[in-house]
């Protein structure tokens, strides 16, 4: 037998998720810290991992970083649940709550891997496009849930790729118009200063997500977590892999969560280089920044320039940004990754002579 029968019909229309991750000199392109682990947390990483057994399975709830996690957020344990990043929660999250007769509510252009995991699990989508200006339609949404029949919805704050976040008054209107199970993407709040965690002591049908991978350094551990009810984290439970979060990416985490006050600095210069970054953007003929709450800047190139070539141009040049022209309502944008002072300094050098 030399043929193989055909995988399942959902994944017919569906392209794999491309992160665009291609070797340069400056890669900011995915969202990533500019600033690796402190070499003094690493060392403590290391003997934290030295006591690992690695013959056994690690704990399958991360129990310890779950108390880490529910103590600063003054929550129980049961209300935090540990995930292989915010990937694995976000494929949880169509497990649990979509399927076959089930709908989700997509709000585009924003994460990808949202509508991917609702088409990957027979989930309905229903679109509600954002406003030209990356904002959310507040009233079609709020509209559209009101009719009682979407399952859950996602909304990213500050949202990828535009970088604007949801305003909390909105957040609650969406929680009251429907039992909608609610998930606020807050993978770039440190970056925001703006959360709706003092929402979950009134709404069931909120769910938080955040990562390590940003603020905290820790993109290649693979470490996220959700904050929601006891209720709701229980059905993700039923759905989640056994073992997903290893034991080495457990100790890791435990050292940079409880150390989380050493990532603020680089924190802070991300925020200023990011304000540097989108007035230079905009001081450029041709060029249109989009205000942004996360660690990256969306903008616009304009009439008469091409931004896949300016893409190409940078690359060329050593310097990795995310060319998002040919999606839907992003035609002709790319994205940049605040990176370190002198990689910012690059790019913007690089991007000027692109578009010369």
């Amino acid at each position: 037998m030399n043929t193989v029968r055909p995988a399942a019909p959902q994944l017919a229309d569906i392209e794999p998720y491309d992160p665009k991750y291609i070797p340069a000199e400056v890669m900011i392109s995915a969202n990533e810290n500019a600033h690796d682990v402190p070499f003094e947390l690493r060392r403590e990483i290391e003997r934290e991992v030295r006591k690992v057994a690695f013959n056994r399975y690690p704990d399958p709830l991360a129990n310890d970083l779950r108390d880490l996690i529910a103590e600063a957020n003054g929550l129980d344990r049961d209300q935090v649940l540990m995930g292989n990043g915010g990937d694995e929660l976000l494929f949880d999250m169509a497990l649990a709550w979509g399927g076959p007769g089930r709908t989700f509510l997509n709000m585009p252009p924003t994460f990808s891997v949202y509508k991917n995991n609702a088409q990957l699990t027979n989930t309905a989508i229903v679109d509600v496009p954002r406003l030209p200006d990356f904002s959310i339609d507040e009233e079609a949404v709020i509209a559209r849930l009101a009719q009682g029949d979407i399952d859950y919805t996602i909304v990213t704050s500050p949202n990828n790729p535009s970088g604007n976040r949801v305003h909390t008054a909105f957040v609650q209107r969406m929680l009251e118009a429907a039992d909608t199970l609610v998930m606020v993407d807050e993978a770039y709040f440190e970056f925001s200063r703006h959360t709706v965690r003092h929402l979950l002591n009134t709404y069931e049908n909120l769910i938080i997500l955040r990562t390590f991978s940003k603020a905290f350094s820790l993109a290649g551990v693979r470490m996220g977590y959700l904050l929601g009810s006891e209720n709701v984290l229980r059905e993700f439970k039923k759905v989640r892999q056994p073992y997903s979060v290893d034991a080495v990416s457990q100790a890791i985490a435990r050292v940079v969560y409880a150390n989380r006050s050493e990532f603020e600095r680089g924190i802070e210069q991300i925020i200023a280089e990011r304000g540097r970054v989108f007035d230079e953007l905009n001081a450029m003929e041709g060029v249109e920044a989009f205000p942004s709450d996360a660690n990256y800047i969306l903008f616009r190139l304009g009439e008469g320039i091409d931004a896949g070539e300016v893409w190409q141009r940078l690359l060329d040049a050593g310097v990795l940004v995310r060319d998002f022209s040919r999606s839907a309502g992003l035609e002709n944008c790319l994205r940049v990754s605040i990176g370190a002072p002198e990689e910012n300094t690059r790019f913007l050098e690089e991007l000027k002579a692109s578009i010369a």
